[in-house]
């Protein structure tokens, strides 16, 4: 058969199958967070159509037995669903639609607008694409080598960010994760940004919006919302959803900031799915599926041979405890770690970070000889500090006993204003690093 006539044939094929007689199944078996559907055929990853009418409930198949049932995941909730209720196949997995004008949009868990503008089948320039995707290959990464400028004074000089880098904010709650992830986003010197909310609070969705995101930052920037209040499944789907119109925007050639708040409420929503699954829990009551998802998501970011995706993932460490289950996995696969610090946000240091526990593991790849050796000064300066504070607050430290603490009890006041920053303040990196020669000069 010649090129020319192979898409006449597909086009044959889809109207044969058009024509063809509609198979519909039945819910079997409604189960926990799990639906059993029979008489109908679909490969694993597919949707399915559950119930009648014009607002389907979409289910995705996770399994299928020998006896020819199907074991899905339902999409959206189950309230009024029974037993006996009709499912149709779509005929693929889910699916969403990307594109440069999904720009200043807010989108919910599976890809569909809820900020009440048009419907993006309206908008020109938009493609589908499946949610599921192949992270590139090890072998065709470019290596990271410059930085990207986040904006943020501490993070630029202290934990240097690469292009392409993928690193976790590490907090417990209250202490500005997504007042940092704003800054970042109004800040960043990349092209794109990609925001994904996964179990926000409700309430707290406009506030970030329109308050800490603002239009200007809204304007080059993909939201993707999933409450704490949505079914687990639109949870998860939705840190997959961000990471896919990322990951187009990369084979675009661009570069993208994918900012995911937070990665633990996406492994608590794949605990919710395994546990009703009958999956074991293993630690902390974290079933084996979950620590299977945290590299598949994401080891998609990063460099590709086209773009970068540079991924910052927030993790809600239980209790301040940064040695809890998902933030030491996570940090096992990261390319770096900042921890947000209790104490300085009680303090009314923002943004607060404890550079000294926060470290960046291409710092060497995206800073010259000399930037390093100004932030390792400061970094001493700071570590000598920490070591004599008592002792300087109940007046028992005697000047000389060590010079690097002498330099910072001197500058105590220039530090401080050099890590703390207004929100509605970003810094570039270039003024970041003479800011900071500055300060650490002799």
């Amino acid at each position: 058969m010649s090129l020319a006539t192979a898409p006449l044939r597909r086009v044959r094929e889809q109207a044969l199958a058009a024509a063809g007689p509609l198979r519909l199944g039945r819910v079997s078996e409604l189960v926990g967070l799990h639906l059993r559907v029979s008489g109908i055929r679909a490969a694993v990853g597919d949707l399915l159509e559950v119930g009648g009418g014009p607002d389907p409930l979409l289910a995705e198949v996770v399994a299928s037995s020998t006896d020819g049932g199907l074991t899905c995941l339902p999409l959206g909730r189950t309230e009024g669903l029974h037993v006996g209720a009709v499912v149709r196949s779509t005929g693929g997995p889910l699916s969403i639609k990307v594109g440069d004008a999904l720009r200043g949009r807010v989108l919910d868990g599976l890809g569909r607008p809820v900020d009440g503008g048009p419907p993006l089948a309206d908008l020109p320039g938009l493609h589908d694409a499946v949610v599921e995707h192949p992270a590139p290959d090890a072998f065709t990464r470019p290596r990271i080598q410059t930085q990207l400028g986040l904006g943020v004074r501490a993070l630029d000089a202290l934990v240097p960010c690469g292009t392409g880098q993928r690193i976790g904010i590490m907090a417990g709650s209250g202490v500005g994760k997504s007042s940092l992830l704003s800054m970042i986003a109004r800040g960043t010197e990349a092209e794109v940004s990609v925001i994904a909310l996964v179990g926000e609070r409700g309430r707290e969705v406009r506030e970030f919006l329109e308050n800490d995101l603002g239009p200007e930052g809204l304007a080059r920037s993909v939201v993707v919302v999933a409450t704490s209040d949505a079914p687990p499944v639109e949870r998860l789907r939705a840190a997959f959803v961000a990471t896919r119109i990322a990951e187009w925007f990369r084979d675009d050639g661009r570069h993208v900031v994918l900012m995911m708040d937070s990665l633990t409420r996406v492994a608590m929503a794949q605990r919710e799915i395994g546990l009703s699954a009958g999956e074991p829990p293993a630690t902390r009551g974290y079933p084996p599926s979950v620590f299977a998802l945290l590299p598949r998501l994401l080891e998609r970011a990063g460099t590709s041979p086209t773009g970068s995706i540079t991924g910052l993932y927030t993790v809600l460490v239980e209790g301040d405890d940064l040695q809890d289950p998902i933030g030491d996995t996570a940090r096992s696969i990261l390319d770096g770690h900042v921890v947000l610090s209790r104490r300085l946000a009680t303090a009314g240091h923002f943004p607060s970070i404890d550079v000294l526990e926060s470290i960046s593991r291409v710092t060497s790849a995206v800073t010259t000889l000399d930037q390093r050796a100004d932030a390792t000064r400061l970094r001493r300066m700071m570590a000598a500090h920490r070591n004599v504070r008592e002792l300087v607050e109940i007046g028992a430290y005697v000047a000389g006993s060590d010079p690097d603490a002498d330099a910072a009890l001197a500058r105590r006041g220039l530090i401080d204003e050099f890590l703390q920053q207004p929100m509605d303040e970003a810094t570039a990196t270039g003024d970041t690093w003479a800011w900071l020669n500055a300060l650490v000069a002799p």
